[in-house]
């Protein structure tokens, strides 16, 4: 926008200031507002010969993290008689959709016809708004509907509040040169985003060469020694003993996976680790879910302390996390080991030592030979580590 131009207040609470030539209008003052239906489950032969499109929640994720506009097709499909038997109608090519329901705010343009789910509201634009516009004008209104799901037990935004909204309107020419630069822009944006992604892929495979470097040949080290008890090393540095995992644990905390079924969700209780969660962000106790006491007390074997390390033995195999003190006296599932260092163990070098190659490679060798996929509390024990004197552990836990 030029620093000339004359600007007025929209009166649109999220929109602030547009050109003074601009109009504003409630969105279903310029596009037909539409809702979707499903048809009844309980009538099978309304699911049968199912060849119309239908958008549901499970095509937002082609949307999530990406700047695409179009949806092309769709994962699901519904027939001819669950249409006439229900709400839904076939929507015109062009058509606006708007996820209100779970991911809100998702928003996309049928590139055909199509039917959706009552999870959104769907606007069939007319002459004064084109639907790229209205797509943009959706993108930038996630203020907006964090404010009208505020206080709502559900995330949704009811009908109500649909027809509710607006939205600054430029004359059609001014819409189609916005969209444009947008699309334009947002492209390079998304160039430049996978360029970073695939630049930090690097630099997380050079870091793990250099962790795996450190871990298995030390800092600085001269003199090695030949190993023949271990197919995963031929040399570690003098001075250094090839052990297995069970014997540098604490002698008092056996590597113990967790709580097998932690029960319904508590708002009030002990929090714990599950798989998909041995990553530092997760460690919060209030996003983590949490267990009754009374379920967590029959795993009191697997309660962890500062400085443990919870190792996924399922799923994502081989992340491993350090517990942090606000997550003492918490616990962990069957997906997850809790691993405590045991004296002159450095659990910062463990950690590390634990995500190098060589230990990666022998929990993927049995996680693969195992009947349901993952690794077994019997070989994680037995993997082994060159382990290093105390002092130097430290050194390497710095330098990682």
């Amino acid at each position: 926008m030029s620093q000339k131009q004359q600007t007025k207040q929209s009166g649109i609470g999220w929109a602030g200031e547009i050109p003074e030539h601009w109009e504003t209008s409630k969105i279903r003052f310029v596009a037909r507002l539409e809702s979707g239906h499903t048809p009844s489950r309980s009538k099978s032969e309304y699911w049968e010969d199912c060849d119309i499109p239908w958008v549901t929640t499970s095509d937002i994720k082609k949307f999530r993290g990406s700047e695409k506009l179009y949806l092309n097709s769709t994962k699901k499909q519904i027939s001819q008689l669950g249409l006439e038997n229900s709400g839904a109608k076939i929507l015109p090519e062009g058509t606006v959709f708007l996820s209100r329901t779970a991911s809100v705010g998702f928003s996309g343009i049928m590139s055909q016809e199509m039917a959706t789910s009552q999870d959104f509201a769907n606007w069939v634009c007319g002459d004064r708004v084109i639907p790229e516009y209205l797509v943009y004008t959706f993108r930038a209104m996630d203020q907006e509907f964090d404010r009208l799901m505020k206080g709502s037990t559900h995330q949704t935004i009811y009908m109500p509040e649909i027809r509710s909204l607006e939205m600054p309107l430029p004359p059609v020419p001014e819409q189609e040169k916005i969209a444009s630069r947008l699309e334009s822009q947002l492209l390079d944006l998304q160039e430049i985003k996978e360029r970073l992604k695939r630049l930090i892929s690097i630099l997380e495979d050079e870091r793990k060469s250099i962790i795996t470097d450190h871990i298995v040949n030390g800092i600085n080290e001269t003199e090695f020694k030949n190993v023949k008890e271990s197919r995963w090393y031929d040399t570690i540095p003098a001075g250094w003993e090839l052990l297995q995992l069970n014997r540098i644990r604490d002698a008092r905390t056996p590597i113990v996976y967790g709580i097998v079924q932690p029960g319904p969700e508590q708002d009030e209780g002990v929090p714990y680790i599950k798989g998909g969660q041995c990553e530092p962000e997760y460690l919060d106790p209030e996003k983590l879910s949490k267990t009754a006491k009374e379920i967590a007390e029959k795993y009191s074997r697997a309660t962890l302390e500062p400085e443990d390390l919870v190792y996924e033995i399922r799923g994502s195999i081989g992340r491993v996390v350090k517990v942090p003190e606000k997550l003492a006296g918490a616990n962990l599932t069957q997906d997850t080991a809790r691993i405590s260092p045991g004296e002159n163990i450095d659990s910062t070098w463990l950690l590390y030592a634990l995500k190098s190659e060589p230990f990666r490679q022998q929990m993927d060798l049995q996680a693969r030979g195992a009947t349901i996929e993952g690794v077994n509390l019997f070989d994680l024990r037995r993997g082994q580590l060159p382990v290093p004197p105390i002092q130097k552990q430290k050194q390497i836990g710095l330098l990682c």
